[in-house]
């Protein structure tokens, strides 16, 4: 695989999303989709759609069995449920993104931490207040049914032979990106986590950049 050659001159879209915020954009295929760790340490929660059929999404299972591996980085193809490949990883200056850890939610973070944590912001309702807003392609609606198993950006979940996840310290740095060549017209939804109680975000949820180029 040839990595693409970032030429400023081609960006059609950037944009800093802040800690805690969620985003949506739509992604041309053969277009490039750079997430840039701003800060360092920060996880990015991201969910994929085809952009004209939002029951083809990013499926963890299809992508961790066709590539025989549970973290995804440089030509790590990440395919929908119908086996489609979606969009490739072209370029990683982090080195592994976690596929399992799933998205912090209020039931989460009331079982894993305290109850007291329940009231706390966390991605699943940064997806849901993004779904709600969200201008559907011909007229499909985006309801909680939409959610599905999300990748987790620079986040750092390794897991034990035994199969027991840990969330450590993530292996991010200012500055550092993930790239992607999108296969398809794709909608790319983000909660940029706003995770306070692990090392996720290092307990300081910092922004993100994203950058579509052509």
């Amino acid at each position: 695989m040839t990595k693409p050659t970032f030429d400023e001159s081609r960006i059609v879209y950037r944009e800093v999303v802040e800690a805690g915020d969620a985003w949506m954009h739509e992604v041309p295929a053969d277009h490039f989709f750079r997430i840039v760790d701003l800060e360092g340490n920060q996880a990015v929660d991201t969910l994929f759609y085809n952009a004209h059929d939002h029951s083809e999404r990013y499926s963890a299972t299809d992508t961790i069995r066709e590539q025989g591996n549970l973290y995804l980085t440089t030509e790590s193809v990440l395919r929908s449920n119908h086996r489609t490949p979606m969009l490739t990883i072209v370029d990683d200056t982090c080195g592994r993104h976690d596929t399992i850890g799933g998205a912090c939610s209020a039931e989460s973070n009331t079982v894993r931490y305290a109850i007291e944590k329940r009231h706390m912001h966390s991605c699943r309702d940064s997806f849901l207040m993004a779904l709600g807003k969200c201008e559907c392609h011909q007229n499909q609606p985006m309801t909680i049914s939409d959610l599905s198993s999300n990748i987790n950006f620079f986040m750092n979940v390794p897991v034990s032979p035994d199969g027991h996840l840990d969330f450590d310290d993530g292996i991010s740095a200012p500055g550092r990106y993930v790239e992607m060549q999108a296969h398809m017209d794709v909608l790319v939804l983000v909660s940029n986590c706003p995770q306070l109680n692990n090392p996720c975000n290092g307990y300081n949820p910092t922004p993100v950049e994203m950058i579509i180029w052509k």
